[in-house]
């Protein structure tokens, strides 16, 4: 369930939500490889609740939003169904991305010749932590934080371009260390990129 609320050109959107699943389709490695089975479990339970916020435009140039999620993913029971089989600590455990709290922040301004500017903020608390220990102590990895931006500009109706920089501050973090088929997960380095766009009449 959920809300929004206007407020004098503000837009606030606010919900709560609960997943409960059977059967659940997970995977898992083979011994301390990257090559996994697919598998089912028992259950799985995702929950948590998420607030978005939008400004209105201020001083007709600028916008602001802001959204936050915390949530939690959860699964347990016995192998239903897969490749392989084996049992289950008791109760419920993290998923592979159980990250408790996300949040986005950032801005859009509107520039003069038809120029335009926007950024994003993006936090995230740490996703389960798979070695306890080794080397992060606790049960989930450490947080992080990136920063991108983008500078663009309209030429007529048709054609734009934007010059992109992501993850500005060049940040390195490990996301996931999870023994799956993908390897563990790094963000990416500082990624920039040009970006051209024509827009056909239809």
């Amino acid at each position: 369930f959920g809300v929004t609320i206007p407020f004098r050109g503000w837009m606030l959107d606010a919900d709560n939500f609960r997943t409960n699943v059977v059967n659940f389709f997970d995977h898992n490695n083979i011994g301390e490889s990257n090559l996994f089975f697919p598998i089912t479990i028992g259950q799985a339970v995702i929950r948590g609740w998420e607030a978005t916020l939008r400004s209105p435009r201020i001083a007709h140039r600028g916008q602001i939003h802001l959204a936050y999620s915390n949530q939690i993913a959860e699964g347990g029971g016995a192998i239903t169904g897969g490749l392989t089989d084996f049992a289950l600590p008791a109760g419920l455990s993290p998923l592979d991305h159980d990250q408790r709290n996300t949040l986005n922040l950032g801005g859009d301004l509107a520039l003069p010749w038809q120029s335009h500017a926007s950024t994003n903020v993006y936090y995230g608390s740490g996703f389960s932590n798979a070695f306890r220990g080794l080397p992060y102590p606790g049960d989930y990895l450490p947080g992080h934080t990136s920063f991108d931006l983008t500078l663009g500009k309209d030429f007529g109706e048709r054609v734009s371009a934007s010059l992109n920089a992501l993850n500005v501050a060049n940040r390195r973090v490990e996301l996931d260390n999870s023994v799956t088929f993908g390897g563990f997960h790094w963000n990416n380095p500082r990624e920039i990129y040009v970006e051209l766009r024509y827009r056909f009449h239809y």
